[in-house]
């Protein structure tokens, strides 16, 4: 049981009483935990509320609810306190014992079905320091939904079609003036990373596109037979994208990120998916032919009758341009319909690579080759797409088209989950080999630029990482040579320990916020950080792997938890730790509505202090009383289960040792 549970059972007896006491329904009960611990575990203002109601004082109204109060389970005393406050207190032991046996339950299955699009990388170049925010606070949203009882469906939105493909292809066409087997050959060169030959490749070609205006053509000419599916042109763009797309879901596994499904532009396109929404915008009147002023020629959504956009000095939208291209919004508007299942038409998918334990990544495909076997992908009841907050205008003409579709209910549960950028301290920048100049070192952080080269691959920054926590592993084992591990698991540890520090950083801090990566803070074993949780989890880990070296019991079994019941004496140091983890599903939930997911990281790091604190106070190993030892390793237990559940939510994996 946890105190979701207390308080909904704590609320339906409130409400029931108060009507019998005094004939009145309640609307709503607030329970909350009180300022401090020694008021008690909730309290409700309820009282306060019904005064002016019932014209009686407070205290009054709250003592006759209290006056003869059948308390529900797990709740041991309820008391008047202040102006009128019911305040009540749980029967610790037995709370701790029943908490005991479900740590971290997950909840029973919903029966509805999320889809979370995320990362979303033009496959023209290895992945940057900027895409890894994205890429861990939409996994850890997965991870978060699907703990909740979701089917959450895992989308990667892939651009194969785009001018930055487009860019990389005009590159090898026009500088290196090479073709598909000479690309192939790159591709399968064993010593060659591909991805960071077209980051080079793609910076030159821009280059070249300001050094001479005439081949800015070149991309035109070149982006027109990608997307026409013409020519040589077309074939190594979708060679370098599916090629770039596996070096990006490379990177993304060193993190634990996964997907589900590979959504091609280029099959949206081919499948006519545009089309058809458009045709289906045009009969409902949601987008109108201009025939004058500076839209003439346009079809153009008619927003300002919008309260989202009410204004706003330009509020429609072109979603067809006079020469008949598409912009952006208008596909991403199809892509939303049929994500909800509301397009009356869908792809074909083929599998694109095979895990290691077995479980296929899907694409989207439209050259015959679908499996028929593959899964029934979209169809959502909500949807999420995660996508840095420069696009929430786009974001909510999308959501708006859906609405003057007739899809109300679809276009709420369109999510626009947003994010700022990631940016470098100096002294990180410094590290990573970035040449500053005197003001950018005198900047708070140093803000990624293509055009100042002030860029970053998401690889070379966790190979850095790395590095630096194998340094930091090292040096822990400094004068303990007898305890030092294999150079090879050594490595191993600071591969999690820099995963670890690294998603903690990227969650931590509110998503609005513009955040400065430093490897420094992200690293550090002692306050907010990933490796601080980590190390706190291995230290409660080790607890009991001492109690079975000694052939201690650390007497968990149902007998145990049944006499820790009914003791009930809990110590307020051992009660925090245990009425923290029960807070965990509410805390889980919250961040998920709120779509703050620091909300989680600040729980798990305060919890850990709270156990670091109890494990310099009551010492388990040396306690030679076995009820209070019990007692103890209760407490150990269910922060141990507590923080491995976290973990696993916040992607961090758990070294063996630290």
């Amino acid at each position: 049981m946890n105190l979701e549970d207390i308080v909904s059972s704590l609320t339906e007896a409130l409400t029931t009483r108060t009507l019998a006491v005094w004939g009145v329904a309640v609307d709503r009960v607030v329970l909350q935990p009180p300022p401090r611990l020694a008021m008690g575990d909730l309290a409700t203002p309820m009282a306060l509320e019904l005064a002016r109601q019932l014209k009686k004082p407070p205290r009054e109204i709250a003592q006759k609810i209290a006056d003869g109060f059948e308390l529900p389970t797990l709740i041991s005393a309820v008391t008047v306190e202040g102006a009128g406050y019911l305040n009540f207190r749980f029967d610790r032991g037995l709370f701790t014992a029943m908490h005991l046996r479900s740590v971290l339950a997950s909840p029973a299955s919903s029966g509805r079905k999320i889809t979370v699009e995320h990362t979303n990388i033009n496959p023209n170049k290895a992945a940057h320091i900027g895409h890894l925010r994205n890429a861990v606070l939409g996994d850890t949203l997965v991870r978060c939904l699907r703990w909740l009882g979701h089917d959450v469906e895992t989308q990667n939105y892939i651009d194969d079609t785009g001018v930055q493909v487009a860019d990389v292809v005009v590159g090898f066409e026009r500088i290196l003036g090479e073709g598909v087997e000479q690309i192939r050959e790159r591709i399968n060169d064993p010593e060659s990373r591909f991805d960071f030959f077209c980051w080079d490749l793609y910076s030159q070609t821009v280059r070249n596109y300001k050094d001479n205006p005439e081949a800015v053509q070149w991309q035109r000419d070149t982006l027109h037979r990608i997307e026409k599916q013409e020519g040589e042109s077309a074939k190594i763009a979708a060679l370098v994208a599916d090629a770039i797309v596996r070096w990006h879901l490379r990177t993304a596994a060193r993190l634990g990120i996964e997907y589900d499904l590979l959504v091609k532009e280029s099959d949206i396109i081919r499948r006519d998916f545009w089309e058809r929404a458009f045709a289906l915008l045009k009969e409902s009147g949601a987008v109108v032919y201009e025939t004058e002023g500076k839209h003439a020629g346009c079809w153009v959504m008619k927003l300002a009758d919008s309260p989202e956009f009410e204004g706003m000095e330009e509020p429609d939208k072109i979603l067809v341009r006079s020469n008949g291209t598409v912009t952006y919004v208008g596909k991403d508007m199809a892509y939303q319909l049929w994500k909800f299942g509301l397009l009356d038409r869908t792809f074909e998918y083929r599998p694109f690579l095979t895990r290691d334990d077995g479980r296929i990544v899907w694409e989207t495909t439209s050259d015959g080759d679908g499996n028929p076997d593959a899964p029934q992908f979209a169809g959502a009841d909500q949807v999420f797409n995660v996508i840095d907050i420069r696009q929430a205008y786009l974001q909510k003409i999308v959501r708006e088209g859906v609405r003057l579709l007739g899809h109300s209910e679809a276009a709420d549960n369109s999510i626009h989950f947003s994010y700022e950028m990631v940016a470098l301290s100096p002294a990180t920048a410094a590290a990573l080999g970035l040449q500053l100049s005197e003001e950018d070192r005198a900047k708070a952080f140093v803000e990624m630029s293509g055009r100042k080269g002030l860029g970053v691959k998401a690889d070379d920054l966790l190979d850095t990482l790395e590095e630096k926590a194998l340094e930091a592993v090292r040096e822990g084992f400094e004068g303990r040579e007898d305890a030092r591990p294999p150079e090879e698991e050594m490595r191993i540890l600071a591969r999690q320990i820099a995963v670890g520090a690294l998603r903690y950083f990227m969650l931590k801090y509110g998503r609005n916020k513009v955040i400065a990566f430093d490897f420094r803070e992200a690293l550090a074993f002692e306050g907010d950080s990933g490796p601080y949780l980590q190390y706190s989890t291995v230290r409660a880990e080790n607890i009991f792997r001492k109690l079975r070296e000694r052939g201690v019991e650390a007497n968990l079994d149902e007998a145990s938890l049944d006499e820790i019941a009914a003791r009930g004496e809990i110590p307020d140091e051992i009660w925090e730790i245990v009425r923290g983890s029960s807070e965990t599903s509410a805390v889980v939930r919250r961040a998920v509505e709120s779509l703050e997911l620091a909300t989680l990281t600040h729980h798990a790091f305060e919890l850990g202090q709270r156990f670091n604190t109890f494990y310099h106070k009551f010492p388990i190993l040396n306690e030679p009383d076995q009820e209070e030892r019990q007692k103890r390793a209760a407490c150990a237990e269910i922060f141990r289960q507590t923080m491995k559940g976290i973990l696993e939510l916040l992607g961090i994996p758990l070294p063996a040792r630290m």
